[in-house]
């Protein structure tokens, strides 16, 4: 024990302890800077705006900016961009971001989803109103023509032709609803009284 202790405070053991101190601060140093360099450490590139630009457009862009993108499903179709535009990012613009980032990108459809027009034939103004309305759908006009039911749909059209309950328009379509203004015609008092 007491040799063991006498080689912990020999001139040796101290200078080993010493290099092998000196090795490693080195060692530490040279890697850091090994890692500030192939990491390129506060060398960042400025995420440029992408909003409204064509999908081509983006890709030039994105390429000139030394980054990378990454297309995700397109979202709801939004009027207020042109078709096949980008609408949203991320990262958004302006943000500072290491070379080859990857940007992901949401692409504006052609157009608004189709959706199944609802069953309204015989049933009130007012309910049919909140059918189209609940699956996107928006009612334009309302006709009358004499039929018996006052405010009961009789038909549907869309741009002036008759339309079919489980028909597909696209979202926000213009409905108008042909309804029952509560009188009866003479040609239909006569096939009443038949029946």
């Amino acid at each position: 024990m007491k040799n063991f202790w006498n080689f912990l405070r020999s001139k040796v053991f101290l200078i080993n302890i010493g290099l092998a101190f000196l090795v490693i601060i080195i060692l530490s140093v040279l890697i850091l800077q090994w890692l500030k360099k192939s990491t390129k450490h506060g060398e960042f590139v400025m995420v440029p705006d992408l909003a409204k630009l064509s999908v081509m457009e983006m890709r030039d862009v994105i390429e000139d900016a030394n980054l990378r993108y990454e297309v995700l499903d397109s979202a709801n179709y939004d009027p207020e961009y042109p078709r096949f535009s980008i609408i949203e990012q991320d990262p958004p613009a302006g943000n500072k971001v290491k070379e080859n980032r990857k940007i992901y990108i949401t692409v504006n459809p052609s157009g608004y989803k189709k959706v199944t027009v609802p069953n309204v034939i015989q049933v009130t103004q007012r309910n049919a109103g909140s059918m189209l309305r609940a699956v996107g759908l928006d009612v334009e006009r309302i006709t009358y023509i004499d039929e018996l039911g006052k405010d009961m749909v009789y038909y549907i059209r869309h741009k002036g032709k008759t339309i079919n309950p489980g028909d597909k328009l696209p979202k926000t379509s213009k409905i108008e609803l042909v309804c029952g203004n509560g009188t009866i015609t003479e040609r239909a008092k006569v096939k009443v009284d038949s029946e």
